[in-house]
């Protein structure tokens, strides 16, 4: 390996002109710009930068569309290359990691040498490494060991391919690199064709996503693999004028047209004749109603390819949308709170299916509840309910169950059978049996402890987490890759103090305590409205039961009147958190039926008052 001292003396070789350098073309350069361009000293030590939390968020956020559209060429990449200690990392333009698929076990010194989520790997911060090289030169390269320019990272191996948007700009960065690999440079080739063709997929599948309403013309050298694996893809719109394009293509047409093809203004826009001997009326024989054999054009400059033409898809008729009647079990968790009510209608048209969901919500919120009724409504199997945190690592079998030659002993997942399993605090259950969950989740099978063969799991998995699930993901309670497979059917309940119909909850949950109808003075609304409720639903309730307990009997169908003083001190005392004096405006305006006069005089207020604050609120009448 080379030495520190001997790196520092080749890169000032090189920057002063001396000799020939056996180092690739990309890293010569690319060290050159680091001196030059960005200023760097090949003596200083650069740690590796993990960006803020809130910045990573931004990042994420703006890349959100391009990660889920990457998300299967990603694990699938990963596949390949984990049993070989790989890390993945897809970088934005800017170079910083907004995914990373690695192992847990070495989770600390990846975060350490910057092969993390939320790293910056821009050439300017971090110097010549693969992320930054290749957002600087727009191609596939290697940046093996002592190719990197800071010291710091001359044990790193890392290779990364560029991806392009279909509008020619450099989108995103693609890697997988080693903390540790053989010494020849020559052993990364093999993860520099596995990265390319992942990120030319990832292009295809996202020209695919954008051109569903254009003609998409797909190419490839072979016709055998033309139509399931394309090397290059334009769209095109009525005109047969180009509109998009993924990087391959725009190389094709670069050549044949002579310019550069890093200048994709030249080349979006150009008729498809400019650059094949074709025009639309021969589409038609492109499709695959055509031998992909005799599907075949030529450019400009006389090279053939095949190609597969794929029509716009028509705009279907529009039908009439019904509005869907919520279930009665969804309904009974909320009042009018404009919030609730699009998420419990978003959990309706969920509960019909299979697919996986995580509920995520503060301590007491509802997550239970809400995971029953879904099960309710969409499943007619048991609803077992299985608290994470009384597992412990060897308790795989009493999820999973146990089996040999002769028996099976059924576990939880067995059991909920046709059925709804719900995890509740997912995060607090052990690694070892998370991973076990990701299986499940992503073919639908398990294994029991001591089983050969695998079976089919026939219940649908509600999870719960108490808290941001991303939190949970980057303090290592939760499995990054269990959390993507549970990420696409997320459903956020709000905590209690930001909820409209808290207090038409205080009615209902204090009625079922006391057995009647209740009804609050002023100052009992003012305090439950303006009460933060730490514990959400579960301490509204413990109240509620506890006054109960404590409660005069009275005469069947009495109506229970409760002032601020039957309340316990704790609540009396308390101050208020925010949005009590909107809550206890729209109970008025409801109960009065929006009658301004009535509102005001209950409030102790003049009209104009009531204008003012409904104005401030937004308040709009139903």
């Amino acid at each position: 390996m080379q030495r520190d001292i001997d790196h520092i003396r080749e890169i000032e070789a090189i920057s002063r002109g001396r000799g020939a350098s056996p180092r690739d073309p990309t890293v010569l350069a690319s060290w050159l710009r680091c001196l030059q361009t960005h200023g760097l000293d090949p003596t200083d030590r650069r740690e590796a930068y993990i960006l803020p939390e809130s910045q990573l968020r931004l990042h994420r956020q703006r890349s959100e569309e391009l990660i889920g559209i990457a998300r299967t060429g990603i694990d699938n990449l990963y596949k390949l290359v984990a049993g070989q200690s790989y890390v993945l990392l897809l970088s934005d333009a800017q170079g910083v990691t907004v995914e990373y698929l690695g192992q847990q076990k070495h989770k600390e010194e990846l975060r350490r040498t910057g092969l993390f989520l939320g790293a910056e790997w821009s050439e300017s911060r971090a110097g010549t490494c693969a992320v930054g090289a290749c957002i600087e030169a727009g191609e596939p390269l290697i940046i093996h060991q002592s190719d990197h320019f800071d010291v710091t990272h001359g044990g790193l191996s890392c290779t990364a391919a560029p991806i392009y948007d279909t509008a020619g700009r450099l989108s995103a960065v693609l890697d997988i690199s080693l903390l540790s690999s053989p010494a020849p440079r020559e052993s990364q080739v093999m993860a520099l064709n596995l990265v390319r063709q992942a990120a030319r997929r990832i292009e295809m599948a996202n020209i695919m996503a954008e051109s569903r309403r254009d003609w998409v013309l797909r190419l490839s050298d072979s016709p055998d693999f033309l139509d399931v694996d394309p090397e290059a893809a334009l769209s095109l719109d009525a005109g047969g004028h180009v509109i998009g394009m993924t990087n391959g293509a725009a190389r094709l047409m670069a050549r044949t047209l002579g310019v550069d093809w890093r200048e994709a203004e030249r080349l979006v826009g150009r008729h498809v004749a400019d650059v094949f001997e074709l025009d639309l009326d021969m589409m038609e024989g492109l499709t695959r109603q055509t031998s992909a054999r005799d599907r075949f054009i030529e450019t400009r400059d006389g090279y053939r390819l095949f190609a597969h033409a794929i029509e716009p898809r028509r705009n279907p008729v529009p039908r009439p949308v019904r509005p869907r009647a919520m279930p009665a079990e969804l309904r009974a968790l909320a009042g009018d709170d404009p919030g609730m009510a699009q998420l419990l209608a978003q959990a309706a048209a969920m509960a019909p299916g299979k697919m996986p969901l995580l509920i995520e919500g503060e301590t007491g919120a509802g997550k239970t509840a809400l995971a029953k009724a879904i099960h309710t409504v969409g499943s007619r199997g048991p609803c077992i309910n299985v608290p994470c945190e009384t597992f412990d690592e060897a308790e795989a079998a009493s999820l999973f169950g146990r089996e040999d030659r002769r028996n099976f002993e059924p576990g939880l997942v067995a059991a909920a059978e046709g059925g709804t399993l719900v995890l509740d605090n997912l995060d607090e259950l052990p690694e070892r049996l998370q991973a076990r969950l990701v299986k499940l989740l992503a073919e639908g099978s398990y294994r029991p402890v001591g089983a050969v063969r695998e079976r089919a799991a026939q219940a649908r998995i509600v999870v719960t987490v108490s808290g941001d699930p991303e939190r949970a993901v980057d303090e290592g309670r939760l499995r990054r890759d269990l959390f993507l497979r549970l990420a696409g059917g997320r459903l956020r309940l709000p905590p209690l103090r930001k909820r409209g119909d808290l207090l038409a909850l205080a009615d209902r949950v204090f009625a079922e305590a006391f057995g009647r109808p209740v009804a609050f003075d002023a100052d009992a609304l003012s305090m439950l409205a303006g009460h933060g409720w730490p514990g959400n639903l579960h301490e509204l309730g413990q109240v509620a039961r506890l006054m109960a307990m404590g409660a005069a009997p009275a005469m069947p169908g009495d109506r229970m009147r409760l002032g601020k003083a039957e309340f316990p001190p704790q609540l009396q005392s308390a101050r208020d958190s925010g949005g009590g004096e909107e809550r206890i405006l729209a109970r008025h305006l409801q109960e009065t039926g929006w009658n301004i006069s009535e509102t005001a005089r209950r409030m102790g207020v003049n009209r104009s008052t009531i204008h003012r604050q409904i104005q401030r609120h937004g308040l709009r009448r139903p």
